[in-house]
């Protein structure tokens, strides 16, 4: 049953629903059960007959017309065709002598392995080494804070001899030292820039010579004092950003300050902003209803996972209702590629990602008009409106969508609108329309 567990599978297309009566597999292996003689890992040769009474049975299909799925299995179909019994007799002869060879190496015990070392704490002291040059000692480091800080924070130094956890404790308590700024900053800054999509400071991972300056310099120092202020909670600042009047505007445009300020970096009114892959994506499942809002437990996968001599990642044209899960919980891998979400421009995970890119392009528009995971979406969409909507028709089913949707009733034109296309073209292809407005991925 070798081949049932592993490979992709082989799949039956009928014209029409149809009773099964039989199906008989048999793995394509020699005599011996040993997984060396198996010509493939799944389905090697088949052919598919049918019958009406049972005793007569006539071939509709057969592997004649496939490519071979191994090397052994291409191996073993050209023996069948060209190789004559002298031939084939002389070939398992040497399959026998291989076979015996094989066991007769596995047999030998494996050698002895010995790792020999002294293993010794380095007490120091250290040195800097000229050139690199582990031989050529320069002057003496002692243990203490970066020296180029030493006008943002006092800076400590320690004797050679302090253990590790002290020096690392030494270090946690330098970081957080109320005398040094750069920490509530950069973490202020921080909480700003995933509110807002730009930081104060638009480089949020370099505040030094090289990165941004910050457009509100004061409103980032009194933001870390706040920092000080709670013992370093998060939440009273989430709470403090969110409340707040700039948090709170709209994103309506004014000709005077785009004139000035097309970019919005000094906050006149709420920078637009795309939602990320992953929001995306489970945004579309809060609105169908089909946000799975458990917390821990295990993962989900959006690939397949298949072990071949090297790992490959496949994505699934499917998306079934065990990863219908908050995104935080899909088990990414970084050679895996899942379109819903990397066309969003979803960072590569083998790599740290300080902010993310915002572009757009025509495989966004593609891949949310024309995935498997929309079009399951949509349907379901449709279901909850007929469920929930104080109508059967579109007249109480538009605004009910609206309301999921954009957070706010149509308007006369829209109703009308959207009445007359749900009219002409049905529920669910209204609902996939709503799913690819610009007003249901962007944020103003």
């Amino acid at each position: 049953m070798r081949w049932i567990s592993a490979g992709p599978e082989l799949t039956l297309t009928l014209a029409r629903p149809e009773a099964i009566n039989r199906v008989l597999f048999s793995s394509d292996r020699l005599a011996s059960l040993d997984p060396r003689n198996f010509k493939t890992t799944f389905v090697g040769e088949y052919r598919i007959e049918v019958s009406q009474d049972g005793r007569t049975w006539v071939q509709v299909a057969s592997s004649r017309d496939r490519k071979p799925s191994t090397a052994a299995h291409r191996r073993k179909r050209l023996i069948d065709a060209e190789a004559d019994p002298e031939e084939r007799r002389r070939l398992d002869s040497i399959d026998r002598e291989s076979a015996d060879v094989v066991r007769k190496l596995e047999a030998i015990k494996p050698l002895p392995t010995l790792w020999a070392g002294v293993f010794r704490r380095a007490s120091g002291p250290f040195h800097v080494f000229v050139g690199g040059d582990p031989e050529k000692k320069g002057e003496t480091v002692a243990p203490s804070s970066p020296s180029m800080l030493a006008e943002v924070a006092p800076r400590y130094v320690l004797e050679s001899s302090v253990p590790e956890s002290e020096r690392r404790l030494a270090l946690a308590h330098w970081i957080v030292a109320p005398e040094n700024p750069l920490t509530p900053r950069v973490l202020a800054n921080r909480l700003w820039h995933y509110h807002f999509g730009t930081g104060i400071v638009d480089t949020p991972s370099d505040f030094g010579y090289m990165g941004g300056r910050p457009t509100h310099p004061e409103l980032l120092d009194w933001l870390a004092l706040q920092v000080h202020a709670h013992g370093w909670r998060l939440k009273p600042l989430h709470r403090l950003i969110v409340t707040s009047q700039t948090y709170r505007q709209s994103a309506t445009g004014r000709p005077e300050a785009m004139a000035s300020d097309a970019g919005g970096r000094y906050l006149w009114r709420f920078p637009t902003r795309r939602l990320e892959g992953e929001e995306v994506r489970d945004a579309m499942l809060a609105v169908a209803g089909k946000l799975d809002p458990r917390v821990g437990g295990p993962g989900f996968r959006l690939y397949r996972y298949l072990e071949d001599n090297v790992s490959t990642y496949v994505p699934l044209d499917r998306h079934g209702p065990e990863t219908y899960r908050r995104a935080v919980y899909h088990q990414n891998a970084r050679a895996a590629r899942v379109d819903l979400v990397s066309d969003f421009d979803a960072p590569d995970c083998a790599f740290a990602a300080s902010r993310r890119a915002s572009t757009t392009t025509p495989l966004q528009a593609l891949t949310l008009m024309n995935h498997s995971f929309t079009g399951d979406i949509s349907a379901f969409l449709a279901e909850r409106l007929d469920r929930e909507s104080s109508g059967k028709d579109a007249g109480g089913q538009v605004p009910r969508a609206f309301l999921l949707a954009f957070a706010r009733p149509p308007g006369e034109e829209e109703q009308a609108a959207a009445a007359s296309f749900v009219r002409r073209h049905g529920l669910q292809a209204f609902c996939r329309a709503l799913l690819n407005s610009n007003e249901f991925i962007y944020l103003d």
